[in-house]
């Protein structure tokens, strides 16, 4: 193949595995390259254990050279079991494939493949990356970069230090699994991360928060002094074995902090960026010696495909960015789960080994039935048990189990989201929305919610939002809750008022979201804080203010006892009046109902606890809260959890958890599941029920949030405007036929699973693409 003719020679700046293989696979590509790699280390020095495969990365090496493919494959180690032990337990879980292979075998093996295509390795070599000469350099010099440290303003780096402390060890003793070990101590949790790398070793990564760490006393341990503590912390899983360090270059302590590297840009002319060097993964999903080799075979394409080096070079960090930040993404899901670990530890030990397992969201609730259908099957007989589902043969998924909120009982915990349709009349509910809501309550989702609903004229965002001020707002939405009743759901009504985001043209045509020119009301909020430039400036409220807006739920509440409905949810997320008073942002308010956060609940207590006494007690109350502003100095995420807390002491039965609007300045960070992780830390560290919502869109998404007890409920919008039988699409897909859909829709559910099934069935003889 031919490759770019200004590329003659190329520079490689640090021989580990990333820097050896992409010496390879330039040699293989083109045997006329020249390739020099200098490490300033010997060939025999490193300072790690052993290093992990999954069965896709080993499929990735043996495509890109089926050699070195081979010989790495003949000195692995193979497993396919995790082990999680906890509270004296151990919870086993098959079908992971991984394979290790010792660090030092591995860098041997790719030092004789490299020599043996021509490729010039130099140890001992310490060489300033930007003063070689080559028409290519690359820095594959790892997290010490010295090519990106010198030059960070052009590399755009970015490391964030993470909190917990850990240090890699070893050890003689076997394991049979890859183990994850929990152990309590006086200062709080430590565990190890361990696996086998060959036949007489393991690696054992020892991790725990920095006020364990030190409270145990290794702040001021040697490194022998660390590994007999850590023996003895960790004897029950050591069988007598010793654990040791191979830092030794370092003096002192080996503990670190895990540092998250990114940079913005890859390239500073003829320099390129590679593995560590660009990016970081914590090691807890294994993934930096695969980012690594993936980077080397991109980047060994570019070279020798043809065409100028910009463009290849461009080309590759393209292509490789977007695998980067997957990964990190994991990652980072799996740092902060071990670093808010004690939120878990109260779990049982079934679904807590569920949620480590499918702490970064690469493995799903799915995913782990491939794997291991009977450890699948075991979880959710437990949560079925959990959530008192009827006794049956097959346990119901997750998302068909029943969840009881006072006196009113689920019958699925799937959720039509709260949507504004903006399509009543003075606050009426029509024929519109009997269709809408009743067409999701036909589709099988166990509670529907109304949209945003109004306590009073004055309250509405636009003169289309629906009402509950009038008894003819109540006289309407009793059709519609007769109606959903008539299909086996439930209903609630969420109660709101807009505050400062009001009077304002519906959010489509001309003007869309622009002030009223005609019929505009005047607005009220905490502070006399606009919305935005364009809007109107409201009036901070006064006492009497507060008591009128007070009375206005506590009718609320009223005419929804008589319209039937079984729920109420009250709306203080969104930059909405209760919403504006909870966040710094536009509370600025120097009186009791202002300035810390005890005097900043103040208000939407009182309101809460006026529509509480005004509720029946068997009826269950929610609240909505926006977790966080996504703004610099806007609400914190511990004062969420604070929140939550307040509403629970109050008699709030479940948090709809969900982030942002609250500022004009917000900078959202947007995936799937996105507002799920604020659910998971309010529901386990306030210990309250939560809906989570926010991008969940699939049966999977759905069943894993349950199942790791991130939330009770899970709430969806967008995907049951596309598809109002969403939830019965998802019970047809799993095979799930104990909550049949309505008798008329009976032929069209069968079929939908009968085909279903077939398509799945043809997947499985087709085997992989």
């Amino acid at each position: 193949m031919s490759r770019p003719s200004q590329v003659r020679s190329i520079a490689v700046v640090g021989a580990g595995p990333g820097g050896l293989y992409l010496a390879i696979s330039l040699k293989l590509r083109d045997p006329t390259l020249s390739v020099v790699v200098h490490e300033r280390n010997r060939p025999d020095d490193t300072f790690g254990w052993g290093v992990v495969f999954s069965d896709q990365t080993l499929a990735n090496l043996k495509a890109n050279d089926p050699e070195t493919a081979g010989l790495i494959e003949a000195a692995f180690v193979h497993w396919d079991d995790i082990d999680v032990h906890i509270h004296g337990q151990t919870i086993r879980s098959g079908g992971h494939g991984f394979a290790g292979i010792g660090r030092q075998r591995l860098l041997n093996i790719l030092h004789e493949r490299a020599r043996a295509l021509g490729v010039d390795l130099r140890f001992e070599s310490e060489v300033d990356p930007a003063a070689l000469e080559a028409d290519l350099v690359v820095a594959a010099d790892g997290l010490n970069s010295r090519a990106r440290n010198e030059r960070p303003e052009v590399f755009g780096v970015d490391v964030d230090v993470r909190s917990n402390k850990y240090i890699w060890l070893g050890t003689a003793k076997a394991f049979d699994a890859f183990t994850f070990a929990f152990a309590l101590t006086p200062h709080g949790w430590i565990w190890a991360h361990a696996y086998r790398f060959e036949e007489g070793g393991s690696t054992f990564i020892v991790e725990c928060s920095q006020a364990t760490w030190a409270g145990l006393g290794f702040d001021r341990m040697d490194q022998d002094e660390t590994c007999r503590a850590a023996e003895g912390l960790f004897a029950a899983w050591l069988n007598g074995h010793a654990l040791k360090s191979n830092a030794r270059h370092l003096r002192g302590s080996a503990w670190l902090n895990f540092p998250r590297v990114a940079c913005s840009n890859w390239r500073d002319g003829n320099l390129v960026l590679l593995g560590d060097a660009a990016h970081t993964a914590h090691f807890s999903i294994g993934s930096g010696t695969k980012l690594a080799f993936e980077d080397a075979i991109r980047l060994a394409e570019a070279v020798t495909e043809g065409g100028d080096l910009d463009t290849g070079l461009a080309a590759y960090e393209a292509d490789r960015r977007v695998e980067v930040l997957k990964l990190q993404s994991a990652a980072r899901n799996s740092t902060e789960w071990f670093e808010t670990l004690d939120r878990y530890t109260g779990l049982d030990p079934l679904q807590f080994a569920y949620s480590l397992l499918t702490r970064s969201q690469r493995v799903s609730h799915e995913n782990l039935r491939l794997r291991d259908g009977d450890f699948l099957l075991g979880l959710e007989r437990w949560f079925a048990d959990q959530a008192g589902a009827p006794p049956s043969r097959k346990p119901p998924p997750p998302m068909f189990t029943p969840l009881r909120l006072r006196g009113l009982t689920l019958p699925n915990r799937v959720v039509v989201s709260p949507m504004c349709m903006y399509s009543a009349e003075d606050g009426l509910v029509g024929d519109f929305h009997l269709v809408h809501l009743g067409g999701r309550a036909l589709g099988g989702a166990g509670l529907v919610f109304t949209e945003m609903t109004d306590v009073s004229a004055d309250g509405r965002i636009t003169p289309g939002c629906a009402g509950m001020y009038r008894p003819e707002h109540r006289d309407a939405w009793s059709r519609i809750v007769d109606f959903v009743h008539a299909q086996g759901a439930r209903i609630c009504l969420q109660l709101a008022h807009a505050g400062r985001k009001g009077s304002v043209e519906r959010p489509w045509g001309p003007r869309a979201d622009l002030p009223l020119e005609e019929g505009g009301w005047a607005l009220i909020a905490p502070s006399a804080i606009a919305w935005s430039e364009r809007d109107q400036i409201p009036r901070a409220m006064t006492r009497a203010d507060m008591d009128r807006v007070t009375a206005d739920f506590v009718r609320a509440v009223k005419l929804a006892d008589e319209a039937g409905f079984d729920m109420v949810e009250l709306h203080g997320a969104h930059g909405y009046l209760l919403s504006s008073f909870l966040t710094p942002v536009s509370n600025h308010r120097t009186d009791e109902y202002g300035g810390s956060l005890e005097n900043r609940l103040r208000f939407p207590l009182e309101v809460f606890a006026a529509m509480r006494a005004a509720w029946p007690d068997d009826k269950p109350m929610s609240v909505r809260l926006s977790a966080t502003d996504w703004v610099e100095d806007g609400l914190a995420p511990e004062e969420s959890v604070a929140i939550a807390r307040a509403f629970a002491d109050a008699g709030c039965d479940l948090i709809d958890v969900s982030a942002g609007q609250t500022s004009e300045a917000a900078e959202p960070v947007y995936g799937r599941m996105f507002q799920t992780p604020f659910s998971d830390r309010i529901r386990n560290e306030a210990g309250v029920a939560t809906m989570a919502v926010g991008n969940i869109y699939e049966t999977d998404h759905v069943n894993s949030i349950l199942a790791a007890g991130r939330a009770d409920l899970c709430a969806l919008a967008r995907p049951h405007l596309a598809d109002p039988n969403w939830t019965l699409r998802a019970a047809a897909e799993q095979g799930w036929f104990a909550a049949p859909p309505p008798v008329q829709y009976l032929a069209g559910f069968a079929q939908l699973a009968r085909n279903l099934a077939r398509n799945v069935e043809r997947q499985q003889q087709a085997g992989p693409v």
